[in-house]
């Protein structure tokens, strides 16, 4: 794959008129090659002027006609990034979402990826589930096949998962995780329950059972959305594709899950 090239990842998740939908896309990042997956989330900054937010990848396809390498994300800024500001209702771990997911390229998407993340400091600093409490019986692997499966309406993920095991990434280089609000709330309720526990019994479906989220990335941010606003800007952005985002919510695509025919 050359340096500079663009990739799909695993087999076709879905057919709905010229549009192919996949499940994960191969790109460089600062010269290594690194695989984004839907659900993923990773920090981009949209301009060279704009803050640091938080992109969660929901929909991926391409355009058969053009051949255009296309993306659905919905993007979320802490709240002192939004016109509003933070106020004294905003929690810690709070980020906002922008009420209109946005259509980038491909290419375009790569180049908004941000790297650098050491100076955000906003999130929960979650510790990881013990690797040795996840070993016995195929348990992390379970779990992180449960996890794609319920934030990607039951896709099947083993091919992009050996892709990314192929390349030496997995799971466990998540950086940061936005929750719902519930799902925040629950996960800080299972965290007090599990306290001073012993590792032996800190397995995926003892969280869960506490209706948890087992979280095995190293030390993620930790953080939860529960309201959204309209960006002033983001529409000025060259690098949104509105003409695309117009066919699809017309046809009613542009949900996840929504892809139909190669599950």
């Amino acid at each position: 794959m050359e340096p500079n090239s663009l990739q799909w990842v695993g087999s076709p998740c879905g057919l709905h008129g010229p549009y192919i939908f996949y499940k994960a896309f191969q790109f460089h990042l600062e010269g290594k090659p690194r695989i984004l997956s839907l659900g993923d989330f990773f920090f981009v900054r949209c301009t060279p002027k704009d803050p640091i937010c938080i992109a969660e990848l929901q929909l991926l396809w391409e355009e058969r006609t053009s051949r255009q390498l296309l993306s659905s994300s919905k993007l979320y800024f802490l709240p002192e990034d939004t016109p509003q500001g933070r106020n004294s209702d905003h929690g810690e771990d709070e980020v906002i979402a922008v009420s209109e997911k946005v259509i980038v390229k491909l290419e375009d998407l790569v180049k908004w990826v941000h790297s650098d993340f050491s100076k955000w400091r906003c999130g929960l600093q979650a510790g990881a589930v013990k690797t040795t409490a996840l070993g016995r019986n195929g348990q992390k692997e379970a779990l992180l096949k449960y996890r794609q499966s319920t934030l990607n309406s039951g896709l099947n993920f083993k091919d992009v998962l050996k892709e990314k095991a192929d390349l030496g990434e997995d799971e466990e280089e998540t950086n940061v995780i936005v929750l719902s609000y519930p799902q925040y709330c629950r996960y800080r309720s299972m965290l007090k329950r599990i306290q001073d526990k012993p590792p032996s019994i800190l397995t995926d479906q003892f969280a869960l059972a506490l209706g948890g989220i087992a979280v095995v990335s190293k030390n993620p941010q930790i953080l939860y959305c529960r309201d959204t606003f309209d960006h002033p800007t983001l529409i000025e952005n060259e690098s949104i594709c509105d003409e695309f985002g117009e066919s699809f919510y017309f046809n009613g695509c542009l949900h996840r899950g929504s892809t139909v025919g190669l599950h």
